[in-house]
């Protein structure tokens, strides 16, 4: 078993990535992510109007764009209208601005439904830029001090993994709704256990910003899957690709040696965000990498493994592959498949359903980008905040939150046991 306490946990407030001194300008350096798959009309189950076209952020700065953040011209959900559910604007505190600039990175501070009360990094440097982006005035030291901001309804942590599951705890015993960046715990089943315990306890909202989930094509599936179009999925794949030979800037070196199932939400959203549903055994191999940071001794996980391709059961009683990758040189991204009893979905669907539903993704709201990760991440804020509104669960709530990470977290165990197939907790959702 993975001791829980063998991983730091770095001090609430810090940002996510990189010390002072790191550069932030290596194309190889974050997420990336699969532009667009090849998809047609909506009659056959591909989606109009999607370009491939990238328009890298940092690209009018002469800067090489961070993997994933590209953005991704949309045409199709433009002509959709964005309809509010509410005139009430959410108080919302943020927290974490490292590597990637997570803390502004989702549109949060332009949302026609949120005020930006407060923001917060360990690195002062750090939170004031944090605060310009937000285009907030108000600043603490800590996340332990800002969650005592009784003004302050939600908090999105966007802070380093290892500390994602104690500081959602935190703020829930404050009584704030939460999100957070993927993954919802880190390497450990007891901490899985703790948060939702807490999210259950504390009447609020939780919910992971897992990107794969808000992709044209997984959008598609679910929306397919949901009317039936794939029936029970009897085989799903996923695949999460990001070559990085050398160890990624980050706080407390908490990338270094990373274990790769201990960051699955990605692939494994191709089966849980399509379904709903959940792993319930693995086995797992990882395969000894060259890479400097995963030699013995290398890393504080003790991990050997660049790559841990897992094989999962379903709750459905189908199978699934998902491979995450560090060490593998070529072609990256998240990108996944389904095949079920009655279509399959492999870029565009196939199948015995004749009408589909509208595949077309959420329209946003005016002056919210759909940002990175194939536009994803405006919608997850959106999708949060309307959950917080309408007083119901967001997509990614806890329960799906934990069904994507905890299976990553027991492949891991299974690789270092040579494949031995393992039990995978499962989780419950209990009414508003």
């Amino acid at each position: 078993m993975i001791n829980p306490n063998s991983n730091p946990q770095a001090s609430s407030g810090a940002s996510d990535g990189t010390p002072l001194n790191s550069k932030e300008t290596s194309p190889f350096n974050r997420r990336s992510f699969l532009q667009s798959l090849g998809l047609g009309v909506t009659a056959l189950g591909v989606l109009p109007g999607c370009s491939t076209g990238k328009q890298p952020a940092q690209a009018a700065a002469g800067k090489p764009a961070i993997q994933g953040f590209e953005r991704t011209q949309e045409t199709a959900s433009a002509a959709k209208k964005w309809v509010p559910v509410s005139d009430r604007k959410i108080r919302v505190g943020i927290v974490g601005y490292g590597l990637c600039k997570f803390g502004a990175e989702f549109g949060f501070q332009n949302h026609p439904n949120v005020e930006i009360v407060a923001v917060s990094d360990l690195f002062p440097d750090r939170c004031a830029q944090l605060a310009k982006a937000c285009k907030c005035s108000k600043t603490y030291p800590s996340l332990e001090e800002m969650v005592k901001d009784d003004t302050i309804e939600a908090v999105f942590i966007a802070t380093d993994a290892p500390s994602h599951a104690k500081h959602a705890i935190l703020a829930l015993q404050h009584g704030k709704h939460v999100a957070t960046a993927v993954p919802a715990v880190f390497g450990s089943l007891e901490d899985a256990d703790r948060l939702y315990e807490a999210v259950k306890a504390s009447g609020k909202k939780y919910m992971m910003f897992e990107t794969s989930c808000f992709h044209e094509d997984l959008y598609a599936m679910r929306q397919i899957y949901n009317a039936g179009g794939l029936g029970k999925l009897v085989y799903s794949e996923g695949e999460y690709y990001h070559y990085m030979d050398d160890p990624l800037p980050s706080y407390k070196e908490w990338r270094v040696g990373l274990p790769p199932q201990y960051y699955p939400t990605h692939s494994n959203a191709y089966y849980v965000g399509v379904t709903n549903g959940s792993f319930t055994e693995v086995s797992c191999l990882g395969m000894p990498s060259i890479s400097k940071q995963m030699q013995p001794g290398s890393n504080r996980y003790n991990n050997p493994f660049g790559s841990e391709i897992a094989m999962f059961r379903t709750s459905e009683g189908g199978s699934s592959r998902m491979a995450v990758s560090w060490d593998t040189p070529g072609d990256h991204g998240e990108r996944g498949r389904v095949r079920g009893q009655k279509g399959s979905f492999y870029g565009k669907y196939e199948g015995l359903e004749k009408n589909l539903p509208d595949l077309i993704r959420p329209a946003l709201p005016p002056g919210v980008e759909s940002g990175g990760h194939g536009g994803s991440h405006g919608r997850l804020t959106d999708e949060f905040l309307t959950a917080i509104l309408q007083d119901r669960h967001p997509l990614v709530n806890i329960v799906m939150a934990l069904n994507l990470t905890v299976s990553g977290i027991v492949a891991h165990q299974s690789a270092l046991k040579n494949g031995e197939t393992l039990k995978i907790p499962q989780y419950k959702l209990w009414n508003v």
